[in-house]
């Protein structure tokens, strides 16, 4: 059993507690970047809760793992963050981007209800790429956390073309 009790009354006076025991304001951008994560992993929660090919979804959960771990390395201050998880991302974008036509203009957010929230886990995860960013300016971190993101929001934007491809839907266009 990892938790007793879910209400400790500990955040009451403006601070979070981290993994090692310590505490940081709530406006840390420690506690942004961990927040920012945490959100974008409840993005692809209810993103699971549509319906999708197999394949799609187990790349969906492994990332949410790796979320929960990126969290955890966030809370535990001198955390690494494992390279191997960057390998996998690079590995399934090449593989879910290879049968995708080229695009010649910019792809509206949209189409199917998995594929538009999809879209807004990709944005998700571009903010928490930019709260790790601004954390990593003045901390020590795994830079692979930085490459991790970015590339999740790569790979979370082919699989919203994916996601659409699959169901028959068009993509939108952005019209000059």
């Amino acid at each position: 059993m990892r938790l007793s009790r879910i209400t400790t009354r500990t955040g009451d006076d403006g601070t979070t507690g981290l993994a090692d025991g310590s505490r940081l304001p709530k406006d840390h951008p420690r506690i942004a970047a961990i927040g920012s994560v945490d959100e974008l992993n409840s993005h692809l929660g209810v993103l699971l809760a549509e319906t999708m090919p197999e394949p799609v979804r187990l790349e969906l959960l492994r990332i949410q793992n790796d979320l929960f771990d990126f969290g955890g390395m966030l809370a535990s201050p001198g955390a690494p963050f494992a390279a191997a998880k960057l390998v996998r991302l690079d590995e399934a974008i090449a593989h879910y981007n290879a049968d995708l036509p080229p695009l010649r203009e910019f792809v509206l957010p949209g189409g199917t209800r998995a594929a538009a929230l999809c879209h807004i886990a990709r944005c998700a995860a571009r903010r928490a790429e930019r709260d790790y960013f601004q954390f990593v300016q003045n901390e020590t971190a795994p830079r692979e956390g930085l490459q991790y993101l970015n590339r999740l929001s790569d790979l979370l934007f082919i699989l919203c073309r994916v996601l659409n491809r699959e169901a028959g839907q068009t993509e939108t266009l952005w019209q000059r």
